[in-house]
């Protein structure tokens, strides 16, 4: 996820990401392999395994390659050793910026984040210098055009633990605590709807508007260049950003 407005970047995104499906299974499996040398090969005592065999579905990675990554993981002398890292810094106009990254080499790593702060008008900070301008939380998208009775959603999602639902222009964004998300988005799904997105994020406490067309254009390529580095999991930032048309 990046920014605040998470549907219109699901809109922007989808024709990308439809493309890219075997970049984001092989992140997807990264994530697999730390949890599973973390907390075990099954997901009925790991729950954070569950959970991200519940994400990795929700991104139609097949089966097959799910467990293909558990067993590999679970294997010895075979699984790649990959650390998680949330490197923090600002973008243009003091945009600040989150990414989460899980790599088997450091000092490339961060060499890169360097970079591409560096070059689009930004800088790398410190750890704390702009996750305090965040809050975790969880956020579940569903289509209304998938919705057949609006009262059975909310019921259905309240009773699986989510704190809140709005209604936006063609979606329902369901909130729920981090830890909550998978669960209420399985509940979802075993009722019959269809799960447009499902995440635990970082949501920004304020948003920052950019007018200038040169710090637009640089935040842009700041977060796609970012998005697009294979040690990436996930970016975060408070940029209002503006919507396509």
């Amino acid at each position: 996820m990046s920014g605040h407005s998470k549907w219109n970047n699901i809109k922007r995104k989808k024709e990308k990401t439809d493309g890219e499906r075997a970049k984001i299974f092989t992140k997807l499996g990264r994530e697999i392999a730390v949890i599973v040398k973390m907390g075990g090969p099954d997901p009925n005592a790991n729950a954070r395994l569950k959970d991200i065999i519940a994400k990795a579905k929700s991104n139609n990675m097949p089966n097959d390659n799910i467990q293909r990554c558990i067993k590999k993981a679970a294997g010895e002398g075979e699984a790649d050793n990959y650390e998680d890292i949330t490197y923090e810094g600002y973008g243009p106009n003091g945009i600040a910026v989150m990414v989460k990254a899980l790599t088997d080499n450091r000092n490339r790593t961060a060499a890169n984040m360097r970079h591409y702060f560096d070059k689009y008008g930004g800088n790398l900070g410190t750890n704390g210098c702009a996750s305090i301008m965040f809050e975790r939380k969880g956020i579940i998208l569903v289509e209304k055009e998938n919705v057949a009775d609006e009262d059975e959603l909310t019921m259905t999602a309240l009773e699986a633990g989510a704190l809140d639902i709005t209604d936006n222009e063609e979606c329902f964004e369901i909130i729920t605590e981090p830890a909550d998300v998978w669960n209420v988005s399985e509940a979802l799904t075993s009722a019959g709807v269809t799960v447009a997105d499902t995440e635990d994020t970082y949501a920004p406490i304020t948003t920052v508007e950019l007018t200038d067309p040169d710090q637009i254009k640089n935040m842009t390529k700041l977060v796609e260049m970012l998005e697009d580095d294979d040690d990436v999991q996930d970016v975060y930032h408070n940029w209002d950003e503006p919507d396509e048309e």
